[in-house]
């Protein structure tokens, strides 16, 4: 893997004087998946793959953006009365510069450059990563002193108002809020959340399909609109229900004639996945990791079935993981339709692991995997140097 240009140093060639370098993580998440925007739990850990921005005030209210990644400049003006997206990447820039604005920061104009290593298509949320940085560069370089959480909020309303994907706030929350060696359990309803330690026995690998279908997207917003159709159908008849996050699965069942019966196996998804991250939570607390790997592979049974936002290659995938000695648990990750698996491995088989998955999946599609060995590390922030990204692929 490539590790990530010197910021500063090609923000110089480009705009011809120094800038601080800003930088903030990707995400994998463990177990519950497409809870986040249902009122539920999800376990979210902060990756060693980063997105880093570097910054530098200008005089005027404007925002100069250039991505390494994309190789493409783009401006635009903070007092632009009616900012629109342009269904590029600078949206996510622009939607943070806009939210950031409407939550009552006054921001300076500023020159920025966007490099990073969270691959995008991925499912580990490259899209976050970017809103965060972006984010917390902006800030800084006007002087506001935001609370990683508040952060979070105003990165997560720029996704959901400006960009217009509709996603839970677990990405943001976690690229703002990670902490070295621990995973994050979060309430996305209250925010509350707590740190749970990660064994130092195993280790989080992710292996990259390669694909993403073309249906991810419109599939991921019309995932959500049934769970609504749910909710609202079950509201009628249970009182106090907001969201899937109040109902039982015994309460589930007594309704599901009202349901449409793709409705009824989205919420039961969704409210299996919220009692399955619980019960992660204790056993990863306890040290059962045999039990949090069978959660883990039931996670996935049920996103395959019920939820439907699997695929063959994802699937594929999975059943090569589970074959090889040492791994505890996997499952796919993210939105679905492509992307990524969530694999715990011990220690000692990371490197069997590496072979024979990715020896398997290349055989079998065409398409050789990318695989990485990862960290958890701490949530955005200023960045060190030099800057280097320490997830091993092969």
């Amino acid at each position: 893997m490539r590790q990530s240009h010197n910021c500063r140093e090609r923000f110089t060639e480009l705009y011809g004087h120094e800038a601080r370098l800003a930088r903030a993580p990707g995400r994998v998440n463990l177990i519950g998946e497409h809870t986040d925007y249902n009122g539920g739990f999800v376990m979210p850990a902060a990756i060693d793959l980063f997105t880093h921005v570097a910054f530098s005030p200008r005089t005027d209210r404007r925002i100069a953006v250039y991505s390494e990644n994309f190789g493409e400049m783009c401006v635009f003006d903070l007092d632009d009365p009616r900012p629109s997206r342009r269904g590029r990447w600078s949206d996510y820039v622009q939607g943070v510069s806009v939210m950031l604005e409407r939550s009552g920061v006054r921001l300076k104009g500023a020159d920025l450059f966007i490099d990073g290593t969270v691959p995008p298509g991925s499912g580990l949320s490259s899209s976050a990563a970017v809103e965060v940085a972006a984010g917390w560069a902006l800030a800084e370089n006007s002087g506001a002193a935001l609370a990683p959480i508040d952060l979070a909020r105003i990165c997560h309303r720029a996704e959901n108002e400006f960009v217009g994907m509709r996603c839970g706030i677990m990405d943001q929350f976690i690229s703002c809020m990670g902490r070295a060696g621990s995973a994050l359990m979060l309430d996305c309803r209250s925010l509350e959340y707590r740190y749970l330690p990660l064994p130092d026995d195993a280790n989080l690998v992710v292996a990259n399909t390669m694909v993403r279908h073309e249906l991810a997207s419109s599939e991921y917003n019309l995932r959500r609109l049934e769970c609504e159709a749910g909710v609202a159908e079950l509201a009628k008849r249970l009182p106090g229900v907001d969201s899937l996050r109040d109902v039982t699965m015994d309460q589930l069942r007594e309704h599901s004639g009202y349901l449409d019966s793709k409705v009824y196996r989205r919420c039961r998804h969704v409210i299996t996945e919220n009692e399955r991250v619980l019960a992660a939570a204790a056993a990863l607390e306890s040290g059962e990791l045999d039990q949090f790997g069978r959660l883990m592979n039931a996670s996935h049974e049920s996103l395959r079935e019920d939820y439907e936002v699997s695929c063959e290659e994802l699937d594929l995938m999975v059943e090569l993981a589970r074959n090889v000695e040492g791994v505890y648990g996997a499952r796919m990750m993210g939105g679905g339709f492509g992307g990524s698996t969530i694999n715990l491995v011990r220690s000692d088989r990371v490197e069997e692991f590496q072979a024979a998955v990715a020896g398997g999946y290349e055989a079998k599609t065409g398409h050789a995997p990318v695989i990485y060995v990862l960290s958890a590390v701490d949530g955005a922030g200023e960045a060190p140097e030099p800057v280097e990204d320490v997830a091993r692929d092969v």
